[in-house]
């Protein structure tokens, strides 16, 4: 916030600064032109090789700002915000002596332009901070009164306006300290307000910045929340049309098979083999629900549900046996490796059992006899990792970001076992990132799958 705040600061410097330099140009013809008309009007008074030089002095200085103050676009806003400090110091400091060097040739205390100390007071106090505005209406005070001393006393010459003023007038000690006290304190007052003014103007720039930054973050967040809302819209359609699919298609089979038997066009015989065709049906169905209702309820079951400390290891135990049995009916080789003193994870025993389950039931699914499963389950210092690997069919590359989407089954699954909701492995996701971990999948066509998921464990 502190960087971006100054970035108008700098800008606001930059620009003052060139402007400067550019209006020193105007101040310098000016000063030329003052001279010569001052010369023709007092004639043989004014000493013109000091004022021309001061002024040609003037010109030079002013180039040398002004070919640096050309190269800080070189510069990070940071430093170029330094730099532009540093030649507004120079500038003002610089001023400050010409100007009472152009008033010592010119007259001294006898030369009314002294009051152009007051335009440099101002831009000051618009350029800097108030203690700086402060300190250069000292040096300007000092300067001033400096030399109407020096030139009191005798110190330096003093240049009289013949015609123009008394020439005693400038060593009298009542006329240099009214002049003095006037000016000094006209310089101090001009800097407390003016720099006051300027204060609170740039609070309140930094007000509207800071404002206005504060809006355009609550547009962006306005703006990726709406996306978000977009893609979670595109989301619920999408999947209302899936289930919508996935829930008709069975339903049409059931209704056609009922059909025929209801018009009479299944002979007696064959109506038990058209019942239990509808049976496996509505058994699929069944099964696609209770996996729906499964998934729309794994977040508010992790919220309402009691989670507490589990030891996923002794969940897997529990469920070897049943899990060995299937693998070996279909002739496959069940190999479970635990990892000692593995540390427990936060989440319900039901949904760790679903993670087992859905993972060991798929492996086993789709490996062919002669095949072999293999679960296990470690740690690694910030998780409790589990596995289950096997010899199956595989998952080709392009599908492996897929398949964790809802209904998703590759054409190599289907072809290999029809049953299936295609809804196990969102379910899975689903829970692992429940709580706080992740699952992904390491495969290749014909040699097998691996899946890993991982848990924060509770040290």
């Amino acid at each position: 916030m502190t960087e971006l705040l100054i970035v108008p600061a700098h800008r606001e410097l930059s620009e003052r600064v060139h402007w400067l330099i550019q209006l020193r140009w105007l101040a310098i013809i000016g000063a030329l032109i003052t001279i010569v008309i001052a010369n023709a009007l007092l004639p043989n008074t004014l000493p013109l090789v000091p004022l021309v030089g001061v002024t040609l002095t003037i010109a030079i200085y002013n180039l040398c700002l002004y070919l640096y103050a050309n190269r800080l676009d070189k510069y990070d806003f940071s430093s170029r915000y330094r730099q532009s400090l540093i030649i507004a110091h120079v500038q003002i400091t610089m001023d400050l002596v010409a100007l009472t060097l152009l008033l010592h040739f010119a007259g001294g205390l006898e030369n009314p332009f002294f009051f152009y100390y007051v335009l440099h007071m101002i831009t000051t106090s618009i350029l800097l901070s108030r203690r700086s505005s402060l300190v250069y209406a000292g040096l300007a005070t000092v300067l001033f009164c400096g030399m109407l001393v020096l030139e009191a006393r005798g110190i330096i010459p003093h240049y009289n306006l013949k015609g123009y003023r008394a020439p005693s007038r400038y060593a009298e000690p009542m006329h240099i300290f009214s002049v003095s006290f006037a000016l000094a304190s006209t310089f101090f007052f001009t800097a407390y307000f003016a720099s006051s003014v300027m204060s609170r103007l740039r609070a309140r720039t930094e007000d509207l910045i800071e404002a206005n930054q504060a809006c355009e973050l609550q547009v962006q967040q306005l703006a990726e929340l709406n996306e978000k809302l977009k893609k979670a819209e595109e989301m619920r359609t999408q999947f209302t049309l899936l289930v919508t699919h996935e829930l008709r298609a069975p339903v049409a089979a059931i209704h056609s098979y009922l059909k025929l038997i209801l018009d009479g066009y299944v002979p007696p015989e064959k109506q038990r083999d058209i019942l239990e065709r509808s049976e496996r049906r509505a058994r699929e169905q069944l099964d696609l629900i209770a996996d729906l209702l499964e998934l729309g309820r794994i977040q508010q079951k992790a919220a309402t549900d009691k989670t507490v400390p589990v030891q996923i290891d002794e969940i897997l135990r529990g469920i070897c046996d049943m899990m060995r049995t299937q693998a070996q009916e279909k002739g496959l080789a069940f190999n479970v490796e635990i990892a000692p003193s593995l540390p427990p994870v936060k989440a319900t025993p039901d949904h760790i059992k679903q993670v087992w389950m859905n993972l060991i039931s798929n492996a086993i699914k789709y490996t062919k006899p002669g095949g072999s499963v293999t679960v296990s389950v470690s740690q690694n210092p910030n998780y409790v990792v589990g596995e289950v690997q096997d010899t199956g069919i595989g998952i080709a590359p392009e599908y492996q970001t897929r398949i964790f989407d809802e209904f998703f089954r590759t054409d190599e699954a289907k072809a290999m076992e029809r049953q299936g909701t295609g809804l196990g492995l969102s379910i899975v996701k689903r829970i692992v990132e429940v709580y706080g971990g992740r699952i992904w999948v390491e495969s290749e066509v014909g040699k097998g799958s691996k899946f890993t998921f991982i848990l924060p464990k509770i040290s």
